[in-house]
Order: C-alpha cells, then structure tokens, then sequence
C-alpha cells in the first residue's frame, strides 16, 4: 500500500533592505571571528551610524566587541560632534579620537592655505597613525559603492599594505561571500560592510528602522555661501573670499564632513519619509553634490585613496 502526502512549502524570502542587514551582518561576525583587533570608524555621519546599528544588530544582546574611532579634523560640524558623544554615551562604546591637529602640531603635516583649504587630505596620515598606534588589524568603514567611481572599484574586503596603501589592480576576488582576510604585521585590511548599499537604501534604512541622526541632515535654516556651484555653511572655519556674502536659507546636509568642504542643498526635506522621496528623484550622488574635495581632479578620491584615505 503506497500512502501519499501532501507537502505544504513556505517560500522565505527576505526583503530588499533585510538582506543587504543580513549581508552587513555577516561581515561584522566574519571580521569579530578572524581578526584579532577590529576598530569602526564612526564620524557621526549617516553612513557610519547606520553602520553601527547593524553592528549592534550582529552581536546582540551582547556589547560590540570591539572600539569605534573618530579621526578629528578639528574642523567638525558642533551636532555631528555633540551627536557623537551622546550616542558612544548611550551605548557604552569605547571611543577613540585621532586628532589632526595633534600631528600638525608634531609637523607630520603642513595646514593648507588659500580660499579652498581643507583639513580633509590630511586625515590620512592620522588614520594611519591612528591605526598603527591602536594595532588595528580590520578597519569598517561607511564607504559604498554608489557614491564614487574609485569607491565602485572596491572588495567589501580591501588589502592595505604596510604603508596603508591601496593597490585597485591587486584585489582579492570574493566570490560566495568568501573573504580573504590575510595579512602580515602591520598590514591590515579597510572592511566594507554597506559596499552594496545606496543613499536611496540608507534612507530607507533609517526610516524603517527609527535610527536618530544629527539634526543637519533635515531641513533647517543656515547662513550659506555659494561657492563653485556648491552652498557651504558660513561657520567659524570658513574663509570668505572677496564677493562672497552670506545668506540665509533652509538647507540639509546630504553627507557630513569637514565643514570647509561639506556642501549643503536647499531642501525642505524634514522626517526621514520626506528624504527618502527626495533622494529617490536625484540623479547625483551625494558626493558628486556636495564634497568639494571630490573635485580636485578627474581621479582625485582614487589618488587620496591609494594613498591610504578611507
């Protein structure tokens, strides 16, 4: 006698943003597992807060089992710092700051003059300091693939040499969410885990999941100035040039950086929902809008790169 049964299947499938937080995931516990002194980098951006959600998220309800370290241009929007603080506070994190202005100090770097300074380049050598003194060996970074073309030429797992330099032709292929995580002292490898993420994604993120940001990423009123098609924030650290007055107007901030190259645009964007329907009609990326050190030349983010930038 043959008895027949019949099998109900439940199809699983995740959403869109449930499976780039599960990819992000699994990097975070990768890294936790194979690497003995991981840091994240953690600015107060959007980015690098979404980055730490899903990092809370990957080893809950334990602690984050390694520090989070902020390289300081000195020259840092007051609510992304006062943001900071509150949430390395909130969460109990092991904060760890890498000045720029202490290696000005020491003469490892010369500040920049002119109407287009920036501390923004000379981060790299306190990253590198910063690495090197903590005896990192993994560094998560908020970068992602979708906001610059050097950035698209990224692994989620990037080999840095002993000089902290980045070769693009030199990659590790990651095929089936392999990585390859080998290093000699002193190497170290730049860990990715939002490379497949965009800014529509990030949004989206941030509004399901009721993520707090800096109040400068909604709309709020700001004295601006227009300079090279770009509206900058008229704050203590920047230098006005000969026809330049500031105004007044409602803005928010796309991406957040040094304040002397961090543009802003006109918007009247206030909850996350009303960001995500803006973002989702641009056609420029957040950097290509509003990062004035993105313009230097045609190649310059793959240059500070391959120089050891984030």
């Amino acid at each position: 006698m043959f008895y027949f049964f019949q099998v109900s299947v439940t199809s699983y499938e995740l959403s869109h943003l449930a499976a780039l937080e599960a990819e992000a995931v699994h990097v975070f516990r990768e890294v936790a597992a194979t690497f003995e002194r991981p840091v994240l980098l953690f600015s107060g951006g959007k980015d690098s807060v979404v980055m730490l959600h899903a990092a809370a998220k990957a080893f809950w309800p334990a602690p984050l089992p390694f520090p989070v370290l902020h390289v300081d241009t000195g020259h840092n929007f007051d609510e992304v710092l006062r943001f900071r603080d509150e949430t390395v506070e909130a969460l109990g994190l092991r904060l760890h700051v890498a000045s720029v202005q202490d290696d000005l100090d020491a003469g490892r770097v010369v500040e920049e003059t002119g109407p287009g300074a920036s501390r923004n380049r000379l981060q790299t050598v306190t990253l590198l300091r910063a690495i090197r003194e903590g005896g990192f060996d993994a560094v998560f970074g908020g970068a992602r693939r979708d906001e610059e073309k050097a950035r698209a030429k990224e692994r989620v797992f990037s080999f840095r040499d002993e000089h902290g330099q980045w070769d693009p032709r030199a990659q590790r292929p990651e095929l089936w969410n392999l990585y390859n995580g080998r290093h000699r002292r002193g190497e170290h490898i730049r860990v990715f885990p939002l490379s497949n993420w965009t800014e529509l994604d990030i949004w989206q993120y941030v509004r399901d999941e009721r993520i707090a940001l800096p109040p400068l990423y909604y709309a709020h009123r700001r004295p601006v100035v227009q300079r090279d098609g770009m509206l900058l924030a008229a704050t203590r650290f920047l230098s006005l040039v000969d026809g330049e007055t500031p105004y007044e107007t409602t803005v928010r901030f796309r991406t957040v950086g040094d304040a002397t190259c961090t543009g802003c645009v006109e918007s009247a964007a206030a909850t996350p929902s009303e960001v995500v329907a803006e973002v989702a009609a641009t056609r420029v990326t957040e950097r290509g809008a509003t990062r004035a050190d993105d313009r230097i030349s045609e190649a310059g983010m793959e240059d500070r790169k391959r120089e050891g930038y984030f």
